[in-house]
């Protein structure tokens, strides 16, 4: 039609005075995991044979199959877009399921018109799905009121659909975490339901072996109103949370346990007894922390430095950030971890002090001072997760687009960064503090009992190379 953009895909219908026996119309469709997934949020079947592997290796069909209705769906879509199309009302329909459907097969699905009552506006059609190998799936009779007016409409817009199980990558490290030993672990003032739940989850989990230091009296009193069971045998009675950062301290010094979990008292408090210069756990590298997330839509786990302990980080503090991070990366599992230094421009400029810093850095990197890895910086935040806007910038870099780590240039913009993706875009996230003589797991006291479990598989992952 003249003065219609020529770009817009229109769907038009078949009145019933254009509708003749024989006529037929057809759609292909190729069977994605994720169509069965989506299939599964959207009508609620959550039967295993259609969404657990393992289970559907004891069936009949011995793998996955797609829900019998999704390729039901696809007969709707013919009848609803293409024959009649819009403006069709389905009265009946009957089908038989001839053969199973699996992820990666092609169904083409055809409607062909077997009788046309004029007056009542009544059509029946015979219903075909067949797949890639010209076998039939799917077979049936539909029974629709076909339109009387014409219907040319252009397709709606349509919303993007991504799929997240959420958590599911955190849930890969803790399924690797679980391979090895539990891990000896002070739980410091674990005098809350949310520290002392994730320390036993953690402990259920075979990845720690809690030792919980703080008051008897309050740890008891919270296993009991929460209904947890704690062996008395693995208190260390502390008679405050000052004491209780001192005394956990105290048993990773003297070897009875490898790491730190942090219950319910202030970060300050349990770095300080940390970072006690006669009694602490120091060691010749900065202390760091990082969160570690699982971002919806992004393609792998990323991790975020310093958002937590250091404010505003000098060169020698900035090459350690990065030195553990690298590290924690490692441990986890990336070969070659990739680390961009953040700034808001990709130049370096006398004018933002974050990019001298960055420069410095990555010549660091380059002379051996900083190993493990690939660092480039500086890179705005766009750059640093996305091959796209990389490339719109003409930025050619093995770390643009592709980084593992973000490394902030402060602890404002990194606490930032990390609880807009956690709140705003859905992220699950784990933390971990690095740098001393143990792993420390600094979660939050808002964190959740999962969150903690998280970051007991970080700190197992990551012990398991000082041995």
């Amino acid at each position: 039609m003249s003065g219609c953009d020529p770009n817009i895909i229109m769907i038009e219908n078949r009145t019933l005075d254009e509708i003749a026996i024989g006529d037929s119309a057809e759609i292909t469709r190729v069977l994605t995991q994720q169509d069965i997934e989506l299939f599964a949020v959207m009508s609620g079947d959550v039967n295993p044979a259609h969404l657990d592997p393992a289970y559907a290796e004891g069936t009949q069909f011995h793998h996955v199959i797609a829900h019998g209705m999704w390729g039901g769906a696809l007969i709707s879509a013919v009848l609803g877009t293409r024959l009649p199309g819009p403006g069709t009302i389905w009265l009946d329909q009957r089908l038989r399921f001839r053969a199973p459907v699996t992820p990666g097969d092609r169904l083409t699905v055809r409607a062909t018109v077997t009788s046309v009552d004029r007056d009542s506006g009544r059509v029946r059609l015979d219903c075909l799905c067949r797949n890639q190998g010209d076998l039939t799936v799917i077979e049936g009779e539909a029974l629709v009121l076909a339109p009387r007016e014409k219907v040319s409409r252009p397709v709606p817009s349509l919303p993007d659909v991504r799929l997240h199980h959420p958590g599911a990558r955190l849930a890969l490290l803790v399924a690797r975490a679980r391979a090895l030993p539990p891990l000896p672990t002070a739980v410091v003032h674990p005098c809350d339901t949310a520290s002392l739940t994730g320390a036993l989850q953690a402990a259920e989990a075979g990845l720690i072996a809690p030792l919980l230091v703080g008051p008897r009296a309050k740890i008891l009193a919270v296993a009991d109103a929460a209904g947890l069971v704690v062996d008395h045998d693995q208190i260390i009675d502390a008679p405050h949370s000052h004491a209780s950062a001192e005394l956990a301290v105290a048993e990773v010094r003297a070897g009875r346990a490898r790491a730190l979990m942090k219950g319910k008292l202030h970060t300050d408090e349990l770095l300080a007894a940390v970072l006690s210069r006669s009694a602490g756990l120091r060691t010749e590298r900065r202390l760091s922390h990082v969160f570690t997330l699982d971002v919806p839509g992004h393609p792998r786990l990323l991790h975020i430095t310093d958002a937590a302990i250091n404010i505003a980080p000098d060169l020698p503090a900035l090459a350690d950030i990065v030195q553990n991070a690298l590290d924690l990366t490692r441990a986890l599992g990336v070969d070659c971890p990739r680390a961009a230094l953040l700034s808001a421009v990709e130049t370096v400029s006398d004018r933002l002090p974050s990019t001298l810093l960055a420069a410095a850095i990555c010549k660091m990197h380059d002379r051996g001072q900083i190993k493990g890895g690939l660092v480039d910086g500086p890179l705005a935040f766009d750059n640093a997760i996305s091959v796209a806007a990389a490339r719109d910038k003409g930025i050619a870099s093995p770390v643009a687009g592709l980084a593992d780590i973000l490394v902030a240039p402060n602890l404002e913009s990194g606490n930032m960064i990390a609880k807009q993706l956690i709140h705003l875009a859905g992220a699950e996230a784990a933390g971990i503090a690095l740098g001393a003589q143990a792993p420390i797991m600094l979660t939050s006291r808002a964190d959740t009992a999962a969150a903690r479990v998280a970051s007991a598989a970080l700190a197992r992952l990551t012990a398991a190379g000082w041995v």
